[in-house]
């Protein structure tokens, strides 16, 4: 794959947005898949494909319904309007009482066979996480999905998702990725010296050094 190409394709939106917990940061990614707007929808919402590009997710896929993603977060299903929106509450570890995570994804048809993806995560966060990593923490995350997503509807993917992550190409690709939401949060109006020290923090977390092997 072309690592550079497949950065620049997503569009990124570092912001805030009031919520009922107080004051949330936002993160934004969009970018066209060739693929139709049923598609995409399936794949998101599916049990059968969600392994094939995301991770596996167990639970009640209906509205109303709590799903959990293997390792990773659960939830409810707050929002579903097939095939264009989905809103999911979104909890990673124990819930905090008063906390507020959500994650709505929204497809919009394009010219012929072609779709909008956006994916929002609205979230209050801990202001010292935030000041430590910023919006790549979970930025550089959803890139990889959003990766996963584009690969699997192109009729591919990633054999070994956990040995690909070692590799010289995945720490490109999340090195690259913690670039870009660097240089969206600065865009959104955040100190440039401040995003500087976010985005070394969250690259060393993504793709830490390697010690040097013998006879290095």
């Amino acid at each position: 794959m072309d690592i550079v190409d497949e950065i620049n394709t997503i569009h990124r939106v570092v912001g805030r947005a009031d919520t009922a917990a107080g004051e949330a940061r936002t993160v934004l990614l969009r970018r066209n898949y060739d693929a139709p707007v049923e598609d995409i929808w399936d794949a998101v919402t599916s049990p059968e494909r969600l392994p094939r590009w995301f991770l596996p997710v167990s639970g009640d896929f209906r509205l109303g319904g709590r799903y959990q993603i293997e390792g990773n977060a659960g939830g409810e299903i707050v929002r579903c309007e097939p095939p264009r929106l989905l809103r999911l509450t979104w909890v990673y570890g124990e819930p905090v009482e008063g906390g507020y995570s959500e994650v709505e994804v929204r497809l919009s048809p394009g010219q012929g066979d072609t779709t909008t993806f956006e994916l929002e995560h609205v979230a209050v966060v801990d202001p010292e996480f935030w000041d430590r990593y910023g919006a790549g923490a979970t930025g550089v995350g959803w890139d990889l999905a959003l990766l996963g997503l584009g690969l699997h509807l192109g009729g591919g993917g990633i054999e070994d998702p956990r040995a690909w992550e070692q590799s010289a190409e995945a720490r490109e690709f999340m090195t690259l990725s913690s670039n870009a939401w660097g240089a969206a949060a600065v865009a959104g109006g955040e100190s440039p010296d401040e995003v500087a020290a976010m985005v070394a923090n969250t690259t060393a977390f993504y793709a830490p050094d390697r010690p040097a092997g013998p006879g290095a």
